[in-house]
């Protein structure tokens, strides 16, 4: 049936009809969200199941992106969008007297991810499907998700994110894909001759229960898959959990994003969950691949897996359980078909993101794991005997000091490693990985990270969408890169003009928003400047509230210049539970924005706005309206980064270190377009290296230091007094790991250009035509090309250029 507005109208009418017995008028926004979603979903199935079919048909090898975070947000603007519906259905609705953004507003955002991590793999299904790549997810179906955060006294406040309970109507359940997984107990080998048959004991058997969600191309008739695990008690097992106590160890196997890991029982369950989901995954690819009807010494050739980041870097182990144990193949047969699938992503240099789980742990989750894992390294230490140094192989081998360690699994038993930056590869290279580096110099790669333009310009910035298609065409709807036209417009005030005009309005959007959310009322004449990333020591957040609390002594003694441009300080953050220092950063924030917000002498010069419970649809509301995007890491500590991508999209200037992807965007805009500071990567190394930074010295010489650090401990900084004196005692006393003081006074003066910089709106207005212009550069279309020709193989389906989707 053709697509159009009448017909959509009549479509929508009686679907609603024939699900509630409802006019429009009487239904509410819950009823027209679904009613509206199950009209998209029936309408995609079609070209699900044709792209499932012609993968078949044609033999493509496909790729299973496996991540323990996927944060998609919510699909049904990002459906809309990539069918070629969203204006059509906008506008119908609109004589019907439905608003779609509040029909929007209904949906809940997937509580699968954290942070950037989760989106980037989010973002990489939708490039897959866009690309028109055979490309799958595979995660955990989390009931509750990471925690949904509240703030009460300024305290962060972790609840339950219950957003599955209205349902979800995106996902299907496919209870004939079920697996069965295997936790604990113990296990054995029997020789039976041409191999040894592994033989379980008191095993713990898991029923896991797949939900596909469908991943929709932009307007190109792929529909690809992300699969999500539930865990279920298996009904031939349900006479061992009589009471609701073992229920529920089932059920927490996919209850929460990274459980507390602070206590044991908290490791064992984490470690529980990245084996649960790898061996139900790669089962069910094993399953599939069958279908081929080819042999398994050629599964590398049809079947690609990445591991996105050490979580579910078991699938070395996993993939040689199978091929070894259930298909009988030899051991070095079954290497180098398992070595040829896999491919790893390193996504930082954080030694405490670099997993290692101790030998016991493991042997308690599962014991066969560890048996395979201890054998590829017994071999992996005999191979390299003779070829490297004893203390280069003991560097590098996986088992060391009763610990596995999770990212020379990864490298070791895949063909790829990656970087996410050129910095962050680099230091891989130089530094983090660099004996591996020397062993398979042919595996490291670097792949910068990259954005989907369609959700953070088209669906979250309408208002700049328009004023760019009517300045360049629409040609960048399809190819961002085609934004660098607008380069042309630098001197066109009209333009300039226009670009500020959107901006105004996404800042008055986001200011009732914020007023509505929190009571605080800001002033869009003020300079957004926003930071909005997880809350960690080496974010450096806390030079942020540093330099606000320099502001507010500053303008309480009469000391601002006259040109003091106004400013809202936006944060959106949340810390680990048992992250207690980012929670006391946290505190001091809010009572930082509580003192600066109540004080009559400040009134709209200083606002400071900390949003409770960050993520995807919030991020779609804040950075459309940001002028200015802090990314102030420390200098080799941020792998990429990806809301810098975001922000200069969307028109922010960056306030940066040299750091992760900062490095690329500024060679891009080049250096009068980004505001740079702090130390480089090489000067942090300096120090590392000599061991002469001494934190104490710049608070006992540096005068503006001394008076702000003092404000966290001397009482001028209400009601945080425990948790500003454990600041001030890590930028003291412990010596300021991540180097803020260090930093603090090129920050200071880097803000001070940038108040300047603001007084002449017609110049910051043709940096901001430059940002936009070249942040189609970080498509994550463009890197997703470049993983599936460098490091995958992959090829896409003919593209059959679909446009809009059939009703």
């Amino acid at each position: 049936m053709d697509f159009n507005k009448e017909v959509f109208k009549e479509k929508f009418k009686n679907r609603l009809d024939e699900k509630y017995a409802l006019d429009v008028k009487d239904a509410t926004p819950q009823e027209l969200y679904l009613t509206l979603s199950s009209i998209v979903r029936s309408s995609y199935s079609r070209y699900w199941r044709k792209t499932w079919k012609k993968y078949m048909e044609d033999g493509k090898k496909q790729i299973y992106y496996f991540s323990i975070e996927f944060l998609p947000g919510r699909l049904l603007m990002s459906n809309l969008l990539n069918m070629g519906w969203l204006e059509t259905v906008r506008d119908a609705l609109k004589d019907l007297d439905i608003d779609l953004d509040e029909i929007a507003e209904v949906e809940k955002d997937m509580a699968l991810g954290n942070g950037g991590l989760g989106r980037l793999a989010s973002a990489f299904m939708d490039s897959l499907a866009s690309d028109g790549l055979p490309g799958n997810g595979n995660g955990i179906r989390y009931r509750y998700g990471l925690f949904k955060q509240k703030f009460i006294d300024g305290y962060q406040i972790e609840l339950p994110n219950e957003w599955l309970d209205s349902g979800n109507p995106w996902e299907i359940r496919r209870e004939s894909k079920s697996v069965t997984v295997r936790l604990g107990g113990k296990v054995y080998l029997v020789d039976r001759g041409n191999y040894l048959e592994p033989v379980y004991e008191d095993a713990q058997l898991i029923k896991a229960v797949p939900y596909d969600t469908a991943i929709v191309g932009y307007k190109n008739g792929t529909v690809n898959t992300m699969r999500l695990w539930d865990a279920e008690i298996p009904s031939s097992e349900e006479a061992k959990y009589r009471t609701i106590e073992q229920r529920r160890e089932v059920e927490d196997l996919v209850s929460v994003l990274y459980p507390d890991d602070s206590k044991e029982s908290g490791r064992i369950l984490r470690l529980k969950q990245e084996y649960f989901f790898v061996s139900a995954g790669i089962q069910s690819i094993v399953r599939h691949f069958k279908k081929y009807n080819k042999s398994m010494s050629k599964i590398g050739e049809y079947i690609g897996i990445h591991i996105n980041d050490t979580h579910p870097a078991m699938s070395v182990a996993e993939l040689m359980r199978i091929l070894v144990d259930e298909e009988h193949m030899s051991w070095d047969g079954a290497w180098k078909q398992t070595v040829a699938v896999m491919s790893y992503t390193n996504h930082t240099i954080m030694a405490e993101a670099l997993e290692k789980w101790p030998v016991h742990i493991m042997q308690q989750v599962q014991p066969r794991i560890l048996q395979i894992i201890q054998e590829i390294d017994r071999r992996f230490v005999e191979e390299k005997q003779g070829q490297y140094a004893r203390d280069m192989i003991e560097r590098t081998r996986i088992i060391k000091d009763n610990q596995v360690r999770m990212a020379n699994l990864s490298i070791i038993g895949s063909h790829s490693t990656n970087g996410v930056a050129k910095l962050h590869t680099e230091l891989l290279k130089d530094d983090v990985l660099r004996d591996f580096y020397v062993m398979y110099p042919e595996r490291f790669n670097n792949k910068t990270n990259g954005i989907t333009d369609r959700r953070w310009l088209q669906i979250a910035n309408p208002e700049l969408s328009k004023v760019l298609d009517k300045a360049i065409g629409t040609e960048w709807r399809q190819d961002p890169t085609k934004l660098q036209k607008l380069l042309k417009h630098q001197n066109d005030n009209k333009v300039l003009n226009q670009i500020a005009n959107a901006k105004l309005k996404n800042k008055e959007r986001l200011a009732k928003f914020i007023e509505k959310e929190t009571g605080i009322k800001v002033s869009t004449d003020a300079i957004f400047d926003v930071q909005i990333k997880r809350l960690h020591a080496y974010k450096r957040q806390l030079l942020k509230l540093m330099h606000i609390v320099k502001l507010y002594l500053d303008i309480k003694q009469g000391k601002v210049a006259s040109d003091f441009q106004p400013r809202v300080f936006i944060f959106g953050a949340k810390a680990a539970p048992s992250y207690y220092y980012a929670k006391a950063i946290i505190k001091c924030i809010n009572e930082v924005a509580n003192m600066v917000n109540n004080d009559p002498e400040i009134g709209d010069k200083l606002k400071v706005v900390f949003l409770e419970d960050y993520r995807v649809s919030l991020a779609e509301k804040i950075i459309p309206a940001a002028n200015i995007s802090e990314q102030i890491s420390l200098a080799s500590k941020e792998a990429s980064g990806t809301s810098n991508m975001k922000l200069m999209l969307n028109g922010a200037l960056t306030v940066a270190t040299l750091d992760g992807a900062n490095i690329e965007i500024k060679d891009y805009v080049g250096e009068d377009n980004i505001f740079i500071f702090g130390l480089t990567k090489d000067e942090v190394y300096d120090y590392y290296n000599n061991g002469n930074y001494h934190s104490y010295d710049y608070y006992n010489s540096h005068e503006e230091i001394r008076r702000v650090l003092n404000a966290f401990v001397d009482g001028t900084i209400p009601n945080c007094q425990a948790e500003g004196q454990e600041i001030f005692d890590s930028l003291t006393k412990y010596n300021d790991e991540y180097f803020v003081l260090r930093d603090f006074e090129s920050y200071v003066n880097i803000q001070e250009m940038v108040d300047r910089t603001y007084g002449n709106k017609r110049h910051w207005n043709q940096m901001s035509l430059v940002n936009i212009a070249y942040g189609g550069m970080f498509s994550s279309d463009d890197t997703i090309k470049r993983y599936a020709e460098d490091i995958w193989n992959i090829s896409p389906l003919k593209d059959e250029k679909h446009g809009t989707y059939s009703l």
